[in-house]
């Protein structure tokens, strides 16, 4: 997982705590003075549940970790977990390690199979002893996260692929495919499609002759385009014109320059050579996957600043 992924997750979560853990803390004071009646109890986590509106389940539990009380929900009760042992649950350990509040990581629910977490409150008596938990479930759909989106990393990702085609990649060679025997002309067209007739997102599968586009117009569906469309300009006129978008990460003239690379690199070696090649406009981002079945993702100018020696090992190192 990325550092930027994992910071978004530490953030979300830290939200999380902030909010819960004031709503659960206040709650312990209730529960305590009327231990252990089942009843009373109840209507407590009953009365509680307006003020957590995202909560799936609220319950009691015992120091065990057996449930004194139903599921308490907006939809109801549930009386049949009452006496569960929720001892064994992963999100029971750091309060039972002696935590007085936890929140689990998410995890999928038994039943539903849905992404949730739960939130874990200890229960002490008035000089500090355990008594039990209160247990809070939640269904991430409900909880009101700032949900930000994950920005993709810009610095270089390698990815090591199959090692059954890794540990054969010196028993094959590249087969001369149709894109191949035009590949310079069908480059120009795809320079084309994103200069001038709105395609931010190509990749190019060489060694199968064919391409996905995503348009700016319709970036929901992608095209597929084969042999016989790549080598045929007139599909151009079955594509709107529009310009090239100011906002791109990549000026429009190097686009042809990443192309250029991407024949280079089809090319090299009989033995190591690209497969397929990809090119997002808007976040500046190149994908190549090379037979080994390796893949990299790096950004534009960092790739058109490497010499076909990096790739090959024969300049600086390349581990595939």
């Amino acid at each position: 997982m990325s550092q930027t992924l994992q910071t978004a997750i530490a953030r979300q979560r830290l939200l999380l705590q902030a909010q819960l853990a004031g709503l659960l803390e206040r709650l312990v004071g209730h529960c305590r003075a009327v231990w252990p009646d089942r009843a009373s109890l109840e209507r407590i986590l009953d009365d509680a549940l307006p003020n957590l509106p995202s909560c799936k389940y609220l319950y009691v539990l015992d120091r065990d970790a057996i449930q004194l009380t139903a599921n308490l929900s907006p939809q109801g009760w549930l009386s049949e977990h009452l006496g569960r042992n929720r001892r064994e649950r992963p999100y029971l350990a750091e309060a039972l390690a002696g935590a007085r509040f936890s929140l689990s990581p998410v995890y999928l629910s038994r039943n539903a199979r849905r992404p949730s977490l739960t939130a874990i409150q200890r229960i002490d008596d008035a000089v500090g002893d355990l008594l039990g938990f209160l247990g809070a479930d939640f269904d991430l759909r409900e909880l009101p996260l700032t949900r930000e989106i994950d920005q993709p990393p810009q610095h270089w990702l390698q990815l090591k692929g199959d090692p059954a085609i890794r540990g054969g990649l010196f028993q094959q060679q590249r087969v001369e495919s149709l894109m191949d025997r035009r590949i310079d002309e069908i480059l120009d067209l795809l320079v084309e499609l994103v200069a001038a007739h709105g395609v931010f997102h190509g990749k190019l599968h060489f060694s199968s002759s064919r391409a996905t586009l995503w348009l700016i117009d319709d970036p929901f569906r992608f095209r597929l385009l084969d042999y016989e469309d790549l080598a045929n300009p007139g599909i151009c006129l079955t594509y709107p014109r529009q310009a090239y978008p100011a906002d791109a990460a990549i000026p429009l003239a190097s686009i042809r320059e990443v192309f250029k690379m991407f024949s280079a690199l089809r090319f090299m070696d009989d033995t190591i050579y690209l497969r397929s090649g990809s090119l997002n406009i808007f976040n500046g981002i190149v994908g190549l996957n090379f037979s080994c079945d390796g893949s990299h993702y790096m950004r534009w100018d960092d790739f058109l600043h490497k010499s076909l020696g990096f790739w090959l090992g024969t300049g600086e190192t390349c581990a595939f």
